[in-house]
């Protein structure tokens, strides 16, 4: 519990994560409401059209996990924190909970209050959750915003550089997943199993919804597997790198 205390008063002692998840807020709930206000009739606001700045406030919360620990190795105050705690695993998993819990309860926030305002803005929407289905596409974005946030701290681990880090995460996030897809014979299959490609299907991974419905929001997905072996393929590959950006950080110089 001292650990976990440690790291939840480094992370938000600083100004820089409070202007993140402000921003990451900001960008989610505000596209839901300018897609309600836009939207030519009621039928065009759903569940997942109020999901659409999903990903955009995704991106801010890479940055902000990539932060949480590029600025120690940047001011060397990671010297100091594994000089305290020898047990370097111990110190990077403590950050590891405290910044998924940090972020998953941003990406709630943001997800509910997306549902919250295109419901304010169009009260005569079907924005109500009936199905698992509908309950996965709002309450899911937590979980996939906490395994999102290991997986850019593991990066800025392994890169221990801000703009290394952030160029990495916003370029392989925003633009590589799908600019595999135009590689010729097996683009389509290599990204099927891209994380973040799966992770979609884990909010949109409905079978009645179609792709053109599913892009209204985070973004359709093209891969296989059901909605929950989604969420574990992606939570798999989030402790798959933070395994492998704690063994690197055990055996190099701080």
């Amino acid at each position: 519990m001292t650990l976990l205390s440690v790291e939840r008063i480094k992370l938000f002692s600083t100004r820089s994560p409070w202007w993140c998840f402000a921003l990451a807020l900001s960008l989610t709930i505000g596209f839901a409401a300018l897609l309600s206000l836009s939207a030519n009739d009621t039928a065009q606001v759903n569940i997942i059209s109020s999901q659409f700045g999903f990903n955009f406030g995704l991106a801010v919360i890479l940055v902000l996990a990539a932060l949480a620990i590029t600025t120690e190795y940047r001011f060397n105050t990671i010297k100091t924190t594994f000089q305290a705690v020898p047990n370097r695993t111990s110190a990077l998993l403590a950050k590891a909970v405290v910044v998924a819990i940090a972020c998953g309860i941003a990406g709630e926030i943001a997800a509910f209050g997306s549902l919250g305002i295109s419901k304010l803005f169009r009260p005569d929407a079907d924005l109500a959750l009936n199905t698992a289905a509908d309950w996965r596409a709002v309450a899911g974005a937590g979980l996939v915003t906490a395994f999102a946030a290991i997986i850019a701290l593991s990066v800025g681990i392994l890169v221990r550089h801000t703009a290394g880090a952030v160029s990495i995460l916003l370029a392989y996030s925003l633009m590589v997943e799908s600019l595999v897809r135009i590689i010729p014979k097996v683009g389509m299959d290599i990204h099927a199993w891209m994380p973040f490609n799966v992770a979609s299907r884990f909010l949109t991974g409905n079978p009645d919804v179609s792709p053109e419905l599913a892009d209204s929001g985070p973004g359709a997905s093209n891969s296989t597997l059901d909605p929950w072996w989604a969420m574990a393929y992606f939570a798999g590959f989030a402790v798959v790198m933070l395994t492998i950006a704690i063994v690197t950080a055990k055996k190099r110089d701080a």
